[in-house]
C-alpha cells in the first residue's frame, strides 16, 4: 500500500494542474490515468488536435489569402490529408511531452490503469496486465474529464459517422460532410472542412449558432460561414440518421433528406464517471451523471474533490485548469488560489474566430440594466485591410449612466487573442473611456477597441458619425 497526500484520477487539464499545484507546495501526489500518455482528450483528440487541424488547413490551402491575391493552393487531397495528419501528430506529441515533463518536474508519481474509489479515501488501480495496487491518501481529486455524447439514434458503428474525437482519424477529406451541432466544436470543424474544400452542411435545432454568445456575433458568424460556401441550416430538427442502399442519409424534421459521404455529430459531451465506484464511496452525481460539488469543489464524500469537465459546464480546458488549482488549494488550506476567475473568456476557434467575456446585450437587458453598445468594424481596420481579413467586429456592452464596461464580444481574425484586452479592462471595472485614452500600435486589430468605444460615445450623445471616422 502506497501512501500519498493526494491522489488525482485523470491526467487532463484539471488533473495535471491540480496535481502540480499540490506538489509545488510540498505535497506527495500520485496520478492515475488509463491512457498511456498524460494530457487527456484536450491533448490527444479534442482541443489541441482540432486547433492544429485548423491552422494547418489554413496554411496549406492559403484560405485566408484567396480574396486578397486571387490565389489558393490546389493540393492533391491525399497529400493535403497527409500533411494535416503529420502536423497534428507532431503537435500532439509536443504537448504530451510538455505535460509529462511538468508532472515529472513536480515529482508527481504516475500510475496507468483503471481507478476505483475505496473508503478511506483510497484508490484501487487495476493495470492493463491485470495486476492491482491500492493507493491511500487524505485527499482524492476526481478529474476524469468527458467524452463526446453518443445518443442511441446516431449510428456511430457506421465507419462514416464520427464524433468530435474520431473525426481526427479520417482516412480522406470527404467530398461532402454534414455536421450536426452548431456549438463551438461543430462550428470549428464545419469551417475547417469547408476551407479544405469539402461541401459542408451545418445543422442545428436552435435558431442561431453558439447560442450562449451575443446574438449579433452569432449572426455575423453564420453569414461568414455562408460566405465561404457552407450551408447553414438552423431549426433543422434532425429526425434520423441511417444508411440506406449503401448511402448515408440524414432525414430532417421538415422532410428534407441529405446524403453526405460523412457525418460528424458534435452536440454535447458526457462526463467520465462510470466504473469509478462513486455511489459506494458516497459521491453524489446529478441527473446527467455529473459529479456534484460545492463552491470549494468538495464532493459529498469526505476528502474527495472534483474539477473539470466531470462536474459539468463550461467544460473548457482553461477553466478546468483553474478549477484543479483552486481545488488543490482548498483541500490543503493553501493560501494561494481561492477562486476561479468570475470573468473567464470564451473562444470559438472556427474560421473566423469568435470570443466573448462578460455580459451580452440581451443579458444586461434581462437584468434591468440600462445598457448601450459600441461597435468597431474590422472592415475599416488598416491591419485587417492589409491582411484581407475584414469580416467581423468588436462589440462593447456598457452601462449608459457611467460607461462601465459590461461585456466584450468579437468575431473575426484572432478574436481568441483580442478578447484578453477586453477581459483586462472588464476585470478592472473600467469605463469604455480606457480604450480611447490608450495608445494602440497602428496598424493592429487591437486598435479597433478605440473605435468601438468612440462609437459607444456617439450612441450616448445621439450624434451619428461614420463608424470608421478617425477624426474623433
Amino acid at each position: 500500500m502506497d501512501a500519498f497526500d493526494m491522489i488525482v484520477i485523470g491526467a487532463g487539464p484539471a488533473g495535471e494542474k491540480g496535481a502540480a499545484q499540490a506538489a509545488y507546495w510540498g505535497k506527495r501526489v500520485a496520478m492515475v490515468d488509463m491512457a498511456e500518455n498524460p494530457g487527456g482528450s484536450a491533448v490527444r483528440n479534442a482541443g489541441v488536435p482540432s486547433k492544429t487541424l485548423r491552422e494547418t488547413a489554413l496554411y496549406i490551402t492559403g484560405f485566408r489569402r484567396r480574396d486578397v491575391y486571387g490565389l489558393s493552393l490546389q493540393l492533391d487531397p491525399a497529400l493535403a490529408l497527409e500533411r494535416l495528419m503529420a502536423r497534428t501528430t507532431e503537435v500532439i506529441a509536443t504537448r504530451t511531452e510538455s505535460v509529462r515533463l511538468n508532472l515529472d518536474r513536480h515529482g508527481v508519481r504516475q500510475f496507468r490503469g483503471q481507478a476505483k474509489l475505496l473508503p478511506g479515501p483510497a484508490v484501487s488501480v487495476r493495470s492493463h496486465d491485470g495486476s492491482q495496487a491500492t493507493l491511500r491518501a487524505d485527499i482524492v481529486l476526481l478529474a476524469t474529464g468527458s467524452r463526446p455524447l453518443h445518443p442511441p439514434e446516431i449510428p456511430f458503428d457506421d465507419p462514416d459517422v464520427h464524433d468530435s474525437e474520431s473525426i481526427i482519424g479520417l482516412s480522406a477529406i470527404p467530398r461532402s460532410l454534414v455536421v450536426i451541432g452548431g456549438g463551438p466544436v461543430g462550428c470549428e470543424y464545419a469551417s475547417v472542412f469547408t476551407a479544405l474544400g469539402a461541401n459542408v452542411t451545418l445543422l442545428d435545432m436552435a435558431d442561431r449558432l453558439v447560442p450562449f454568445m451575443d446574438a449579433e456575433i452569432s449572426d455575423v458568424l453564420a453569414r461568414a460561414f455562408v460566405g465561404m460556401g457552407m450551408q447553414v441550416r438552423l431549426r433543422s430538427g434532425v429526425a434520423t440518421v441511417k444508411r440506406l442502399g449503401g448511402r448515408l442519409q440524414v432525414a430532417l424534421a421538415k422532410g428534407q433528406r441529405l446524403e453526405p459521404d460523412t457525418i460528424l455529430f458534435a452536440a454535447g459531451r458526457a462526463g467520465n464517471t462510470e466504473d469509478l465506484g462513486l455511489e459506494a464511496a458516497g459521491v453524489q452525481t446529478n441527473a446527467r451523471g455529473l459529479i456534484v460539488v460545492d463552491d470549494k469543489y468538495r464532493t459529498t464524500a469526505e476528502g474527495v474533490y472534483a474539477a473539470g469537465d466531470v462536474i459539468g459546464p463550461p467544460a473548457l480546458a482553461s477553466i478546468s485548469m483553474e478549477q484543479g488549482r483552486v481545488a488543490a488549494c482548498y483541500a490543503f488550506g493553501i493560501p494561494f488560489k481561492e477562486t476561479v476567475d468570475p470573468l473567464p473568456p470564451y473562444g470559438v476557434y472556427s474560421i473566423p474566430e469568435a470570443a466573448m467575456v462578460g455580459m451580452t446585450a440581451a443579458a444586461a437587458s434581462q437584468q434591468g440594466i440600462d445598457a448601450e453598445v459600441g461597435r468597431g468594424l474590422f472592415e475599416y481596420s488598416p491591419r485587417a485591410q492589409i491582411m484581407g481579413s475584414t469580416e467581423g467586429l468588436i462589440k462593447l456592452v456598457f452601462r449608459r449612466d457611467d460607461r462601465r464596461l459590461l461585456g466584450v464580444h468579437i468575431v473575426g481574425e484572432i478574436a481568441g487573442e483580442l478578447i484578453h484586452v477586453g477581459q483586462a479592462a472588464l476585470g478592472s471595472n473600467e469605463r469604455i473611456d480606457t480604450f480611447i485614452h490608450r495608445t494602440f500600435n497602428v496598424p493592429t486589430f487591437s486598435e479597433t477597441y478605440k473605435y468601438a468605444a468612440y462609437d459607444g460615445l456617439q450612441q450616448l450623445s445621439g450624434r451619428r458619425m461614420p463608424i470608421e471616422s478617425p477624426e474623433l
